[in-house]
């Protein structure tokens, strides 16, 4: 098998390494190719196990893209988010990029408290909890000791448990409670959103510091809900065209609203749903995080 065809067999898993990584699909491409790169000049006689050296590599190449961009995300105008993987519902064929992300382990609430974590701890606990990559390969990525990297993976670990938005809904559930949701929403039923949305639940947007959203969270079902009811009486103004998709492998919603202003704005709304209510809303408005989002119009 020559070293193409090698490679190939192991992309989608490598792709899916970096995204749940990076949280962006553009920099995880990146660092996959750069990963067969190094691969196309390194001894390959002398790799026993391919798909944990190819690991190791991929993770090295995101532990440096982390702390590089360290500073730029602490910089970010506003909340960020990541760059979603978005899929109609209808799709048969979805490419690797997005079989690799359709697991729980990547949902966007997820990735969301992964951005919380140091460089180290993210990269220790994906390697470990998700990939289950021994400790004595995490500590050579992360260049430590073998108990150091453990503690990396448990701090990851806790800060995921402590921080995280529940999210444990199935498929036939979450079209329900969404359901649910946007006919509350579209009828301006403040009691039939304070019904599906849970006490605690948070909305989280990222504008990029270029499109209309909220800086810090909203918190709390009736500072929601009143949020929400805005947010619809205003699109009443626009031609708004809405599709329900996949998001990361979660049912969400697309939206794309025309002003009479001329103004144009897309949306991809990710959602984390337990105990039949809405935990959070995550709405990705960042035009350079939208780009590879399929267009509902022309």
């Amino acid at each position: 098998m020559q070293a193409t065809d090698e490679f190939w067999t192991q992309r989608e898993h490598l792709l899916g390494v970096a995204y749940r990584m990076l949280g962006s699909r553009t920099e995880a491409e990146d660092a996959v190719q750069e990963a067969w790169l190094r691969y196309a000049g390194a001894d390959r006689a002398g790799i026993g196990d391919l798909r944990g050296w190819l690991t190791t590599v991929t993770a090295r190449i995101c532990l440096d893209v982390l702390r590089s961009a360290r500073v730029r995300r602490e910089s970010y105008a506003g909340q960020w988010l990541p760059e979603p993987i978005v899929t109609r519902l209808a799709a048969d064929d979805p490419d690797p990029a997005d079989r690799a992300a359709r697991t729980e382990e990547v949902s966007v609430a997820l990735l969301a408290v992964l951005e919380r974590l140091s460089p180290e701890q993210r990269v220790a606990f994906v390697l470990h909890d998700v990939f289950a990559v021994p400790f004595e390969e995490i500590a050579a990525v992360l260049g430590t000791t073998v108990a150091a990297a453990r503690q990396l993976a448990s701090r990851g670990r806790r800060a995921v448990t402590d921080g995280g938005v529940r999210h444990r809904a199935d498929r036939a559930e979450q079209q329900r409670v969404l359901g649910a949701f946007l006919a509350a929403a579209h009828q301006g039923d403040i009691d039939g959103l304070l019904a599906v949305l849970a006490p605690d639940v948070v909305v989280i947007g990222d504008g990029g510091g270029v499109a209309p959203a909220t800086r810090t969270p909203i918190t709390g079902a009736l500072r929601v809900a009143r949020f929400l009811l805005n947010v619809f009486r205003q699109a009443q103004q626009a031609d708004v065209a809405s599709e329900a998709v996949l998001v990361n492998g979660d049912i969400g919603l697309l939206v794309d609203a025309r002003y009479p202003d001329g103004r144009e704005q897309v949306l991809v709304m990710a959602f984390a749903i337990a105990d039949g209510r809405i935990t959070g809303i995550f709405d990705q408005l960042n035009p350079a995080k939208l780009g590879r989002v399929p267009r509902l119009r022309n």
